[in-house]
């Protein structure tokens, strides 16, 4: 008496002989498309390639030329400003002056009280060694406390 197979299992090796069929019939299919497409598009192909080939070259060298940015740099000079003892208040005061700003102005943008401005330009003339603003902002630019 010979055993007789179970008919789940018959099933089960047709329906994976018949996907395996389809799947490579599809793989075929595709191939002979990309083989078309290739041959009446090839120039197209090659193009993207090249541009592709270019893009990657050009990011690369960019990131390597331009690369970071430099690390921003402290404003001012600050070996000239401990020495000559001027705080950073003043040297706000000593910005909106080059600005060309009224001490009420400076005031105003700094929200402090025109005497607070009056008593900083006064420092500031004499740590500078100035008499008028203008001379206390070209002292200020020598020095490299303005830009």
């Amino acid at each position: 008496m010979t055993k007789r197979r179970w008919p789940e299992l018959d099933w089960w090796r047709h329906a994976a002989l018949y996907g395996a069929l389809l799947a490579l019939g599809a793989v075929v299919l595709q191939w002979l498309d990309y083989r078309w497409l290739a041959r009446t598009h090839s120039t197209e192909f090659y193009l993207l390639i090249v541009a592709l080939g270019f893009l990657a070259l050009g990011l690369y060298v960019g990131a390597r030329v331009i690369g970071r940015p430099p690390s921003p740099r402290a404003p001012g000079n600050p070996q000239a400003q401990e020495s000559l003892g001027i705080s950073a208040r003043e040297i706000a005061v000593l910005g909106e002056l080059a600005g060309g700003y009224s001490n009420k102005e400076i005031a105003r943008r700094l929200a402090v009280s025109p005497n607070t401005v009056k008593t900083h330009v006064a420092r500031l003339f004499e740590k500078l060694g100035a008499r008028r603003r203008t001379d206390a902002i070209a002292r200020a630019r020598e020095l490299g406390l303005l830009p």
